[in-house]
């Protein structure tokens, strides 16, 4: 890695020698401290996990301060870089907006760095978002570039910061970067090569205030050369008023119009970026099925708007493998199967995931976060064997079942107030036995020729560390199930 802090603007080159409050002690965080101090900042980190600033402070070497103490002496920062989940109305945060201490996100501050070619020269930013699709869309992206020849890698909301892509040494030319609306709302100067927003459903409304402020966010994604659109997505289709950017093309499931990509007669085709051109066949694609042909329509998309070939997107899609806990056949015991979709964290993707199977037992709870699932709930009814809820929204979902499915026999996995195993609060909470019981109740709904589906429609961190441990503790359920079971 080669750093060239010379000639650097002055919301940069100012910062050497000052204080500059990173808000956020996991991940996003702590990517920031080393290209902070690459510019000559002294960094502070502030978290409301002691153990977290602790940990920092041990590893790093970093000063660290409580939430209450950054926000009394937030005079002293002259700039504040925000993890993506910290709500403008933090205290911390609205402590600087009062106090004129201009805030950056994580994203925003990446941004800035490679205009400011800080690590050499600037790269082209490929954005993924919507509410559902984003990292097989980043992971499907980053194999085709890959199979172009472009040094690229996924990085963004995906798992890798955007400042370790930068800093990666050998450099990437290209960033296949998933963001969240979080990090969009934060990062009001990215200007990407090409953007999609995928589609959009109700999700982190408590965050955003609103739908407004979540559609808003989104469209952030529309400000760079090219923009893309998913036109089978009411929402999504209606941003074309909004894009800025210089061309706007869109992706659909039927043929293509010119200025699209689309499916026709078995094959994924491009008309926006040449006349028809062939870039696989719908039967190379995985994950199977309508939402795993949109995803790699959108990659295919952004790929072929730098210029990648048609061959080399057939390529890259056929090489891409599936990532775990999307869809993922776990096993077949007694002639049912379990799936684990624990990344269908919202309504809109554990619709896709119901609709791909006949008759389904459902495992599903966690956190709503504001988002309805009455429409879900009426259009799935009829393919419904069981539904067995868990986590702290549980009985809301009991509720669209009882309305709209009153047929469909639901069980409630126990759990206590705050949505862990117990209603004693001097027992720990132990959310793979909650897992355990659901997985149990599930098996003994379902019949021959069903799949017991874990497709949440909501988040996991009522219970779970995060949707991966969700997914391992159904898994692991499941598999201890097959002693008593034929696991084919």
């Amino acid at each position: 890695m080669t750093v060239h802090p010379e000639n650097l603007p002055t919301e940069l080159g100012g910062l050497r020698g000052r204080g500059v409050l990173v808000a956020g002690a996991r991940v996003s965080g702590l990517a920031l401290v080393a290209p902070l101090r690459d510019l000559g900042a002294v960094v502070t980190l502030t978290d409301g996990n002691q153990a977290s600033l602790d940990d920092a402070a041990a590893e790093l070497a970093v000063d660290t301060l409580t939430p209450e103490a950054a926000a009394a002496g937030i005079e002293r920062f002259a700039l504040v870089v925000t993890s993506p989940g910290w709500r403008p109305d933090s205290p911390v945060l609205a402590a600087a907006a009062a106090a004129g201490v201009p805030i950056w996100g994580d994203v925003e501050f990446a941004w800035r760095l490679d205009r400011a070619e800080v690590y050499g020269p600037a790269r082209q930013w490929l954005v993924v978002t919507g509410t559902n699709g984003k990292t097989t869309t980043t992971s499907m992206l980053e194999s085709i570039l890959r199979a172009g020849g472009v040094p690229a890698v996924a990085c963004g909301n995906i798992g890798l910061p955007i400042t370790d892509a930068l800093r990666a040494d050998p450099r990437n030319d290209a960033l296949a970067v998933e963001l969240s609306s979080f990090q969009l709302h934060w990062a009001p100067s990215v200007r990407p090569a090409a953007g999609v927003v995928l589609n959009i459903a109700e999700d982190h409304l408590d965050w955003h205030g609103g739908m407004a402020g979540y559609v808003d966010a989104k469209a952030g994604a529309l400000t760079g050369d090219v923009a893309v659109l998913g036109l089978d997505d009411p929402v999504a289709a209606g941003l074309v008023t909004r894009s800025t950017a210089g061309h706007t093309v869109g992706f659909r499931l039927g043929a293509p119009a010119a200025g699209e990509l689309g499916v026709e007669d078995g094959r994924l085709v491009d008309r926006a970026f040449a006349d028809a051109a062939t870039l696989a066949l719908t039967s190379e694609i995985t994950p199977p099925g309508p939402a795993g042909l949109m995803d790699a329509l959108a990659a295919a998309a952004l790929a072929r708007s730098i210029g990648v070939p048609a061959a080399a997107v057939g390529d890259g899609l056929r090489s891409y493998k599936v990532g775990p806990h999307r869809a993922e056949r776990v096993a077949e015991l007694d002639g049912v199967t379990y799936v684990d979709d624990s990344k269908a964290t919202n309504p809109h993707a554990a619709r896709s995931s119901l609709l791909a199977h006949p008759r389904v037992v459902w495992v599903a709870g966690g956190l709503l976060k504001g988002a309805r699932v009455d429409e879900l709930v009426a259009e799935v009814a009829d393919r419904l064997a069981g539904a067995v809820l868990l986590g702290r929204d549980a009985d809301q979902i009991a509720e669209a079942l009882r309305r709209h499915a009153p047929e469909v026999r639901v069980v409630l996995v126990p759990t206590g107030d705050d949505g862990t195993v117990s209603s004693d609060p001097s027992r720990e909470p132990d959310p793979d036995a909650v897992m355990a019981e659901a997985v149990t109740v599930a098996a003994a709904l379902a019949t021959p020729g069903d799949t017991v589906l874990l497709a949440p429609a909501a988040a996991s961190l009522d219970m779970f560390t995060d949707y991966g441990h969700r997914g391992r503790a159904f898994a692991e359920a499941v598999h201890r199930l097959g002693g008593s079971g034929t696991q084919r």
